[in-house]
This record gives C-alpha cells, sequence and structure tokens, in this order.
C-alpha cells in the first residue's frame, strides 16, 4: 500500500478510537481534495507536501477534535497554497470547514510596513476568527508544532524568526488555552533554535543525570504509592523531570544552577475526586518536610486557562526538593489538553457554550486591545496578557480576579468595569489605604474607593498599569474626553521630536508632502495624528521614524544626510574590533591621560572645549571639529550642528577622530529640557527630585506656555552619561511631565 494512504487510514483508526461514528467517506474526500491541490508541491526535505497537512490532522486528532477540525487541518493550506477558494470549499465541505481553514489561512497578499504590522494584522485576524469559533487557534497551533519539529530543513535565519514567534504567540496562546503538553514541545523545539548551546548544555547535564533520576523518581513513586494504598485512596502515581525549557528559564533568568532548582522534579498524583486531592495532601505533607511558601490552592482557585490541581514543594529524605501536583482525572484531563478536552471527555456540549462569554472573554479583550495602538506596542503588550506570571485578587465580595504579576489596584479596578477605573480615587488593600502604585500579592482583598466627581484617570497611570486592558481602557478615555488635551500635548511632543531628529514642521506640511505624509502615518490629517500622539496610541518617535522615511523617499531629505551620518560613524570607535585593537594597543602603552577627559586621535592633552549646542557627557558618541585658534570642539555624534558640518566638502578634513578617557571622574555641565502640565508646585517638585539625585544644578528655569503647559530649561553637572539617564528617568516620574530630553541648540 502506498505510504501516505496507509498513513490516512491510520488517522481514520485513530479517530475512530474516540469516535466511533467517524463520517469515513467525508473525511476521505477532504484527503484527495487536499491530496490533489497540493499535487506537485514538495516539503524542504523532498517529501510529497500531503504529509504536512497528514500530520496536522493527525496532532488535532491525538487532541480528540471533532470531524470538521481535522478536516480543516487537512486543507488548512488549500486557500494560501492552491488554487482553493473559500467558495470551493464551502461547497464540498460546508461553511464551518470553509470559515476555520480560512482563519488560519495567513494573510499572505497584504504589503506592510513592518514585522511588527504583519504580526498584528495575522493575530488580529487568528483572533477574530478564534472570538467566533476557537477551534480555529487549536488548528493553528497544530499546523506550528508540525512546522516546529520540522524546522531542521529550513534556514539558520528561518529557524531563529519562527522559533522567536513561536516562543512569543504560539507557546503563549497554548498556555492561555491550558494545553501544556503541547506548550511545552513548542518550547523546546524553540529553544533549540533560539540558544543552541544552552539547551544542548542542559539536555546534556540530564542525560548525566538520567541513571540517578530515574531511581530517585522510582523510589519515590514507590513510597507514596504505598503509603496511599494504606490509607485505600485510589489513584496513579508518577514522576517527571521538568521539560528542558522550564529549567534553561529558571537557570538564566534566576542564576541559578541545577542543583537550585526546586521543582527539577515534579509528582503527580492523581484520584478520583476532589475530597481525595486534599486527602493526599496531608499524606504528603505527613510524609515529607514541606517548604514555606510554596504550597498552592488552584482547586478553590482555578487558573483562568481553566487549570486545576494543588501544588506542594516538600523535602525528600535524601534533602532533595520536588514538587507534588494533586488532581482529579477530569482536572489531569484539562490541565494536558486545556479546552480541548472538552470535545474528548465532554459528552453533548456545543460549540455555543465552548465560545462562551465566560470562558474566553479573553480573546474579546485582545480585540478591543489592538483598536487604539500600534502593532509593536499591541504584539509585545499581548506577550504580557497572554504569558505573565499570575497573582489572584478577592473583591470584597469574595469574587476572584485573576492579575498580571505586579499589577497596581489601577489593574484591578478596570478589570471591575472601565466606569470603577475611571472614577477611582484610592484604594484599599486589606482594610487598608495603599498608593496606586502598590504591587498586589495573590490572596490581597483589594477595595476601590471611587467618587462621582472624580475627574478621570491621569497619565502617569500608563505607566503605573501593568495589564494591557486597564492601558486600553486608559487611552480609551483620553481619546474620548480630552482631545483638544491630546492635541495640545501630542503637537509638542511631536514638533520635539521633530527638532530632534533635525526636521521642521514646515517642510512636512508643504502642499505636496502632507498628503504622503498622512497616507504614511496613516492618519486622516495632522489633528489626529497629535491626538493619537497625545492619548498614547502612538509614539511621537515612531510617527517621525516613519515620516523621516517617507521625505526621504520623496528627496525631501537629502542623501547627503545619510552620507554624513556613516562619515560620523566613521569617526567613532565603536565596532568590537576597534574597540579590541585599542585595548590591545593601550597595553604596551603608557596610561593616557587629558585634563579635558578628552582625547584627540592619541595627541593626548590638546585644547579642548565641549560644544554648548549639544553639551556632550562620558558615553555619548562623539565627534571632534578643530577651529580656528580655540583648539578642537567636542559635539555629539547625533549632533545636527557636527551632521551639518561633515555635509561641507570645505570642512570634512576638520573634523577629527574623539575618544572618552576612561575612568575620568571630571564633572560635566549638559543640559535638560522638560515640558510638562502647568501646575503649582511644578518646579519645586523638578528641584526636589534633582536634589534627591544629588547633582549640581547650575542653573533651573521655568516658562509657563499660554495653552497651560510648561517648560522647564535645567543646567547641571554629571559624571557620564549612565547617571545622567538615572536623572532622566526620575525626572520623568514627576506628575504631569510627558518630556524630558537633552538640550540641543540648532
Amino acid at each position: 500500500m502506498d505510504p501516505i494512504l496507509e498513513r490516512y487510514y491510520a488517522l481514520e483508526e485513530k479517530i475512530k478510537a474516540y469516535n466511533p461514528h467517524l463520517d469515513t467517506e467525508r473525511l476521505f474526500s477532504a484527503f484527495t481534495y487536499a491530496d490533489n491541490a497540493h499535487a506537485g508541491q514538495l516539503r524542504k526535505d523532498g517529501s510529497p507536501y500531503i504529509t504536512h497537512p497528514l500530520a496536522v490532522a493527525e496532532i488535532v486528532a491525538d487532541l480528540g477534535l471533532d470531524v470538521d477540525s481535522i478536516i480543516a487541518a487537512l486543507l488548512h493550506d488549500c486557500i494560501e497554497d492552491t488554487g482553493a477558494t473559500h467558495e470551493d470549499i464551502t461547497k464540498r465541505f460546508g461553511s464551518t470547514v470553509a470559515d476555520l481553514v480560512e482563519g488560519v489561512t495567513k494573510l499572505t497578499r497584504v504589503q506592510y510596513t513592518s514585522k511588527e504590522e504583519e504580526q498584528m494584522e495575522n493575530l488580529r485576524k487568528m483572533l477574530m476568527a478564534m472570538a467566533k469559533d476557537i477551534r480555529v487557534i487549536l488548528v493553528k497551533i497544530c499546523d506550528r508544532l508540525h512546522n516546529m519539529r520540522t524546522m531542521n530543513y529550513q534556514s539558520a535565519r528561518k529557524q531563529k524568526e519562527k522559533a522567536l514567534e513561536t516562543m512569543e504567540i504560539y507557546a503563549p496562546l497554548a498556555h492561555r488555552l491550558g494545553m501544556q503538553r503541547v506548550k511545552w514541545e513548542l518550547e523546546d523545539l524553540s529553544l533549540q533554535y533560539l540558544d543552541p548551546i544552552g539547551y544542548k548544555e542542559i539536555e546534556t547535564e540530564l542525560e548525566r543525570r538520567s541513571a540517578a533520576n530515574e531511581e530517585f523518581m522510582r523510589n519515590i513513586q514507590e513510597h507514596i504509592t504505598a503509603r496511599l494504598a494504606e490509607e485505600n485512596i485510589h489513584c496513579k502515581v508518577y514522576g517527571r523531570v521538568k521539560h528542558t525549557y522550564s529549567i534553561y528559564r529558571k537557570m538564566y533568568s534566576q542564576n541559578k544552577t541545577m542543583g537550585e532548582i526546586f521543582d527539577l522534579y515534579a509528582f503527580r498524583v492523581i484520584v478520583d475526586d476532589i475530597q481525595d486531592c486534599y486527602n493526599v495532601l496531608g499524606q504528603v505533607h505527613d510524609m515529607y518536610k514541606p517548604i514555606l511558601g510554596r504550597f498552592k490552592d488552584y482547586i478553590s482557585t482555578p487558573k483562568p486557562n481553566m487549570y486545576q490541581s494543588l501544588h506542594t514543594t516538600v523535602i525528600g529524605r535524601e534533602g532533595i526538593p520536588f514538587e507534588v501536583q494533586i488532581r482529579t482525572w477530569e482536572m489531569h484531563r484539562t490541565a494536558e489538553y486545556g479546552i480541548a478536552a472538552h470535545w474528548k471527555y465532554k459528552q453533548g456540549l456545543g460549540n455555543k457554550e465552548l465560545g462562551s462569554e465566560e470562558t474566553f472573554g479573553w480573546v474579546r479583550k485582545l480585540l478591543e486591545a489592538q483598536q487604539d495602538t500600534d502593532a509593536e506596542e499591541f504584539v509585545r503588550t499581548m506577550r504580557v496578557d497572554l504569558f505573565a506570571d499570575e497573582v489572584f485578587v478577592f473583591t470584597p465580595q469574595g469574587d476572584v480576579k485573576s492579575l498580571p504579576a505586579g499589577a497596581t489596584p489601577i489593574d484591578f479596578a478596570y478589570s471591575i468595569h472601565s466606569a470603577v477605573g475611571n472614577h477611582m480615587t484610592g484604594a484599599k488593600v486589606n482594610g487598608r489605604i495603599v498608593t496606586f502604585d502598590s504591587t498586589l500579592k495573590s490572596g490581597d482583598i483589594v477595595e476601590v474607593i471611587t467618587s462621582k466627581s472624580a475627574h478621570g484617570p491621569s497619565r502617569d497611570w500608563l505607566k503605573l498599569a501593568k495589564s494591557n486592558e486597564a492601558r486600553n481602557k486608559i487611552r480609551q478615555w483620553f481619546k474620548k474626553e480630552k482631545r483638544e488635551e491630546n492635541i495640545a500635548t501630542g503637537r509638542s511632543m511631536f514638533e520635539s521630536e521633530l527638532k530632534r531628529q533635525g526636521l521642521t514642521l514646515a517642510a512636512i506640511t508643504a502642499e505636496d508632502v502632507l498628503p504622503n505624509i498622512l497616507k504614511k502615518v496613516r492618519f486622516g490629517t495632522l489633528d489626529e495624528l497629535y491626538a493619537a500622539i497625545g492619548y498614547g496610541g502612538m509614539t511621537a518617535q515612531k510617527a517621525v521614524n516613519r515620516i523621516k522615511e517617507e521625505m526621504l523617499r520623496l528627496g525631501r531629505v537629502k542623501a547627503a544626510e545619510a552620507k554624513a551620518a556613516q562619515l560620523t560613524q566613521d569617526l567613532i570607535p565603536s565596532n568590537a574590533k576597534a574597540a579590541a585593537q585599542a585595548q590591545a594597543e593601550a597595553k604596551n602603552t603608557k596610561p593616557r591621560r587629558s585634563e579635558s577627559g578628552i582625547i584627540v586621535e592619541d595627541l593626548g592633552n590638546c585644547l579642548v572645549k565641549f560644544a554648548k549646542c549639544c553639551a556632550p557627557v562620558p558615553g555619548d558618541p562623539v565627534v571632534g571639529f578643530i577651529t580656528r585658534g580655540f583648539g578642537v570642539s567636542v559635539h555629539r555624534a547625533d549632533c545636527p550642528n557636527a551632521l551639518a558640518g561633515l555635509q561641507k566638502p570645505d570642512e570634512k578634513d576638520r573634523w577629527v577622530k574623539v575618544t572618552w578617557v576612561e575612568g575620568a571622574q571630571t564633572a560635566y555641565t549638559t543640559g535638560l529640557e522638560l515640558s510638562a502640565k502647568d501646575r503649582d508646585n511644578l518646579t519645586l517638585d523638578v528641584a526636589m527630585a534633582l536634589s534627591a539625585a544629588k547633582v549640581k544644578v547650575t542653573s533651573l528655569s521655568a516658562r509657563s506656555m499660554p495653552d497651560g503647559y510648561a517648560t522647564l530649561s535645567i543646567a547641571l553637572e554629571v559624571k557620564d552619561k549612565s547617571e545622567l539617564t538615572a536623572v532622566i528617568n526620575r525626572l520623568s516620574g514627576i506628575s504631569g511631565v510627558y518630556q524630558v530630553s537633552r538640550f540641543q541648540n540648532t
């Protein structure tokens, strides 16, 4: 028999094991349709393409999904890679299958301005399809799992690209759907390509320990089984070593050795009912010493992905800690297969319940979140929402709210309702008043204090909120209620960024330029762009970067500017080779000294002055300009005056390479410009923040603007760029401050 046909019949048998009433004629029709559609197509390993849809269908069948899902798996690449259409599939296999295939299909015919936008559009389409039918993402995850299993045939660049996307998007989705077994395999497969050395080290160490691991786990398993048999508790006990990525994450993120990981070994005890779960917990704690703070009850407080289990970490007689997970058979199936377990083990549960608002409310929240944010922000925050560690807190009425680790009362308030967050004036945790930036812990009872007279959220809340849901609702409020303020704030931030990047507002608002600019940033008017920047839907930097790309395309930004930037780079010893060469030379020469802290082309002490237009400090890439009668003027490499000078042919030879002296203790004067909403005591708050930063301030001036904003100019002395960055971060945290930038006078 043909090997592919033989494989198909094996798939049929696998499905019949849990679905005796399988419509084999319809399934075979789907297989032959896919086989014919992909005829002549080969995979990277040279095998017929149909082997991939077959493999995906096998994984879907392993999850125990219905026949429509398996047919969709067989056909999932037909719309994308063959001449088949949604209408063709609808006629042959029904609209449900066609919609599933369409939901899984990637958007390959659309051009995007960035990888993030392409990723966001694919996610948006997938989420919309998920909201209608959760089976879309189940099939898609199975598709990605098989692709990762066969990734060794792809190029190194493709391997890393797909592995990163899998780790950032598909593993978190599998986790959120409760599909732990699939999630673990996706993570381990991705790690092989993202950090092959780290992966190999852990695998080698596990292999070296394998005999000892097996003996330890067998002894513990036999000990627990015997004890529970004495207590007449019917159960199954088995042990396992944590999967590779789980070990990797703990070793590298927490800087631990494998011996320091508490839950390297995990044992599962599966029992018949919930009462036995707690009985087993008592027996385990009687047999082994429990580690304080390592007990979690996910039975009384399930995770949002439906996971339920008791977790405890104990120490055995050998002094080795290990984790014990105790659950019922139903909980075990949900832990292994997540939402897919409903198809396999819940009889008569319709798709309507499977896609209920309560179960998949998080899909709706993700769809809402992408409406008022740019692609990069959405993709980043989606990973936080899907995969962040969770804390479980309670309302005063005893309802449980799941929030990302590090969540604040702001996140809690908006998880209840937008109106609660918008009218919040304070919060209590465990009966005590707390600040808005307080970090919530599992078990906290949180009460939100509201007032009808509250003026709405503060812009600072966007920095304090950890959940995408809360930030999105805050942005929505500002978008709706504060349009004029958003426009004023956004315009100020936008013009400041234009100035920083050497552009002018007049240049981009020329009649023949503005329509192209607006199309590039995807807004109808400049006011709409300003408003989006003002409420946080887009950053000023991203908007100006896109505008600069368009100006270059239109020829409005001279190519000489790009050339000047390259010349600047040529003057900066920034690459590793130059740094290594300089280090080698330093070993064979006397230590270089300079009273100014600057070395001019290895000339040592030379008359040097620091340009007042950009005020560089150690840590800034710098270039030098030989002035007539005043020595060398040192500029930041990104200084507009330096970039303009590099474009002048008659001054090209006057630009020289300069470097900072390592370990110089001199204080350097530089400047900052701070923009903020004008209010009482603003200058006092700024002065106090500077005092707390322990820097010398040589001048501070404030100017109120007609539109209700204020600008402060600060001259101060710092040792280097890291100290200056710390000052900027401290000033950025002051209430009402929306921008702190380096002084730059063009």
